[in-house]
């Protein structure tokens, strides 16, 4: 087990030794590898997912933000109870890091950063989220040695895109420098990322498990996947829904529907005596007839030079 290190407080606690962490000779039937080669389709179709590639282009919404938290929040917490709850069943026991890995006090952060102090009334479990977190807790409860199939598609993933992640939520949401609103992505107790997954791996292989386990396991990580992957999809349904917000200091463009007031180029946002919208002047003056004669004419001669040229 890790050796101990003295603490903030000058006492001591367990916490990482990485003189462990040499990886040796690796087998293609260490779990390490068969999880790597088996989980690589989905995890390719993971990161290509429409909320993922929107989201490493900072096209990401505050509000959508905030509901992804809010899942990761009720993922983190079954995942950890089921965790701790199995801290001493020699199937995951080797694999069992609170103190660097555990995420929910985290999220909790977050979560009251982005809510309030009242963050635990205000947010729910979806749908999609709701079923990642039941088969968490039955995989806990009945099939502890899967556990490390959800344990190492979360953690891993976390200690490598997840610090992609972190840079650009930080920069397209104009978070604090102070790293509010990025707990999550933060472990303070793992000093080197790197040589802390080539122990967590070093750990899984040594693992005893026979072919069969080793089997479900690639394939509970494989349904690990496609949780996630489905959480992204309900996340990306709900964002087409949001309005859109201000990126990088510019100004969303108006629908046209809804209050108007609550339009970016509303005159007293913009400190203008015009009352007026862009987009509603715009349509305004188009349903003028003689804007409508003239837009008829300019679209005849277009279409005319258009069919020249095909010809």
């Amino acid at each position: 087990m890790p050796s101990a290190l003295e603490s903030p407080e000058g006492g001591e606690e367990d916490i990482l030794h990485y003189e462990e962490t040499e990886d040796g000779a690796v087998s293609p039937m260490d779990l390490s590898e068969l999880l790597k080669e088996g989980t690589k389709e989905s995890h390719d179709r993971a990161e290509n997912t429409q909320f993922v590639k929107d989201f490493l282009k900072g096209r990401i919404k505050k509000e959508l933000f905030k509901l992804a938290t809010v899942a990761l929040y009720f993922t983190y917490s079954a995942l950890e109870e089921e965790m701790d709850r199995n801290k001493d069943n020699p199937v995951f026991a080797p694999l069992y890091f609170p103190v660097e890995l555990h995420r929910r006090e985290a999220l909790a952060k977050d979560l009251k950063y982005f809510y309030g102090e009242d963050w635990k009334e205000k947010i729910q479990c979806s749908e999609a989220t709701q079923q990642y977190v039941d088969r968490i807790h039955h995989v806990g409860q009945h099939e502890p040695e899967l556990l490390v199939a959800h344990a190492y598609t979360r953690y891993m993933g976390d200690l490598s895109g997840g610090q992609v992640l972190k840079k650009v939520a930080q920069r397209a949401l104009k978070l604090p420098s102070t790293e509010e609103g990025i707990q999550f992505y933060m472990f303070d107790n793992i000093s080197n990322a790197q040589k802390f997954k080539q122990l967590y791996r070093a750990r899984m292989n040594a693992l005893d498990l026979d072919k069969n386990t080793k089997e479900r396991i690639v394939e509970e990580a494989n349904k690990a996947f496609r949780f996630n992957m489905q959480v992204f999809d309900e996340l990306d349904k709900i964002g087409k829904s949001l309005a859109e917000e201000a990126q990088d200091g510019g100004f969303p463009v108006h629908d046209g529907k809804g209050d108007i007031r609550k339009c970016p180029y509303y005159a007293d946002k913009l400190g203008t005596a015009s009352p007026g919208c862009p987009f509603h002047a715009a349509v305004g003056l188009a349903r003028q007839p003689l804007v409508q004669l003239v837009l008829a004419a300019c679209m005849a001669v277009a279409a005319g030079a258009a069919a020249w040229y095909i010809l």
